[in-house]
Formats: structure tokens, sequence, C-alpha cells
């Protein structure tokens, strides 16, 4: 939930439309977002994505889609963060994904969430732009805070932040996100092992379980199952979830959040359809990171309809 915002702040926040500023943030600090207008943003993040990637013909759609609802409700109603941006996170909540080439889903959240002007999605994976294929601090665009082009890295960085957050008494959260591909990665395993022996239990990370990644499925290329069984053995707090149902997204959150404090850091395995809210890309890795076409796109923005929010 946001945080308290006086109304001197609120006219403040809006008069930054002059300079281009997304007004979303404010807007949606003055009253928690309830289920249904989460899924129509979850809607709209949709159609930023599709518009996005197929402008620049490249980008990764599938995973971008499966992941919408879960992050629109991570940013719109259960993190606890603070207006504006600060790198160093203290007294607020943070998040880290791990899983960059999903950039096109984070940089939309980003944007409709007040982080920077939603027109400027209109740039992605353009030379010079902020928004680059896989998010990078070099570029210094707010709500980015680590460069997660590499794979496997991001829960090594959460567990460090989620220990200092301990370390400084800071009663926050660190959330973060990986694909379960990803996990193959060889680092995960040593961060997994490193956030239960210090018992880091104020850290959630979820995993996108989506069955598919570049190459094919993933229980092809290198099964990870039993996945559960494998983070309880590494004396994790586990939980599934359905992450293309917002109702139990938000229920699960709540029992993650619940659960913190208490000697254990917990994963969430979030099952997902890869291309989610697209039939034609939906469950097949070949969406992995290819774009649309002009007739794709027309039949993907049919599927996906026009939304109170607007197109950038």
């Amino acid at each position: 939930m946001y945080p308290q915002i006086s109304e001197q702040n609120v006219c403040l926040y809006f008069s930054c439309k002059k300079c281009g500023l997304s007004s979303t943030f404010a807007h949606n600090s003055l009253k928690e977002m309830d289920n249904i207008n989460l899924k129509e943003m979850a809607t709209q993040v949709r159609r930023d994505i599709v518009r996005m990637v197929h402008k620049v013909q490249s980008g990764h759609p599938g995973g971008s889609l499966g992941c919408t609802d879960f992050l629109t409700a991570l940013y719109f109603k259960i993190m606890d963060r603070k207006p504006g941006f600060d790198m160093d996170g203290v007294g607020e909540d943070l998040f880290f994904l791990s899983n960059g080439h999903i950039s096109p889903v984070f940089y939309s959240v980003l944007a409709r969430s007040g982080y920077f002007p939603v027109s400027e999605l209109a740039t992605f994976r353009h030379i010079n732009s902020r928004l680059q294929g896989h998010p990078a601090t070099h570029e210094h665009l707010p709500g980015v805070r680590i460069a997660s082009g590499s794979l496997g890295q991001g829960l090594s960085v959460a567990s460090g932040a989620a220990l200092a957050k301990k370390m400084n008494k800071d009663n926050h959260l660190v959330y973060s996100l990986h694909g379960d591909g990803e996990l193959q990665e060889g680092q995960n395993w040593e961060a997994i092992m490193f956030a239960a022996h210090h018992k880091i239990d104020n850290l959630i990370a979820t995993i996108d379980f989506n069955g598919q990644q570049i190459d094919g499925s993933t229980n092809t290329v290198m099964n990870m199952n039993p996945l559960r069984a494998k983070f309880e053995a590494f004396n994790w707090e586990v939980m599934e979830m359905d992450g293309n149902d917002m109702d139990n997204v938000l229920e699960v959150m709540a029992k993650a959040k619940a659960a913190t404090g208490k000697g254990k850091p917990i994963c969430i395995i979030m099952t997902t359809v890869m291309g989610k809210g697209v039939s034609f890309m939906e469950g097949t890795h070949e969406w992995h990171g290819i774009a649309p076409s002009d007739k794709q796109l027309e039949e993907a923005l049919t599927l996906l309809p026009k939304t109170t929010y607007g197109d950038y």
C-alpha cells in the first residue's frame, strides 16, 4: 500500500504533467486500487508490451505477458514504496528483476506507477534510450536497481539487500522475480543456500514457472522438477500461486508477507502461461523473443480491449 500523500503533494504530482511526467502514481496513491482496477491496469500493461515490441520488431513478449498480473499487483498494491526513487531504498520495500529480458512488462509497470513518463515507453530499445532491451543502471532509469541482462544473478543481489535491511533494522521486505529456466544457472543455488543459512526471512523470491525457455520446454532442456522439494530441502518456506489469476496473486502474496520474520526466506512458485492474454502467443516458447507482425499486433490489440488508462 502507498504511503499517505498530502493534498499539496498531490497537486505537485499532477502539475508534473506539464513537463511530461506520469500522474498515474499520484492518482493511485489517493486510493488503494481494487481488484477490478488492477485487472484493467494489467490489460493496459499488456497492450503496452505488444505495442513496444512490435514498434522496434525486437524484444521478449512471451514472459512479459505471463508476468503482467504479478508485477501489476506488486507495484500497485503489495509493495510499500515511497514516492520518487532512491537507489538506497531505505525505509521501503525493494524489488529486483532477475530475468531482465522481460523488460517490456517491467518498464510499463514502472512508467504507469509513476517512476518516469509513460510517453517514454515509445523509446523502447531505441539507440540512446533509457529503456534498453535489458535493464541497466547505466541509463539511470528510475526504478531500476540492477543490470539484469545476465541471468542467474538477481537472487544473490536480493539476498544481500535483504540481509542489509535486517542488519540496518529496516523492517521492510525485498521481492525478486526469476525465470524457471534461469534456475539452471548454478549461482542461484549458492544464493538459495546463503539465504537459508543466514535466515533472511524478509526475502520473497518468486519463480515464474511457465515451463518454457528460449530453446523449448524447461523439462526438455533441463528438468528442474521437483522444484518445490528442492527449495524445501534448502530450508525455504515454499508457496504456490496462479500468476495469471489476480485474486489468487493477492491472496498468496498476503500469505507470503504474513510468513516473513519467521526464520526462513520465502519462495513462491508462480504458475503462468507464456504469452497470457494473447491467444496465439500462449503456451509456446516460440514467443519467447520475437515480435508480432502488423497483422498480429492488430489481432493482439483486439484481444486486449482499450482501457480507461489509455495507450502511450
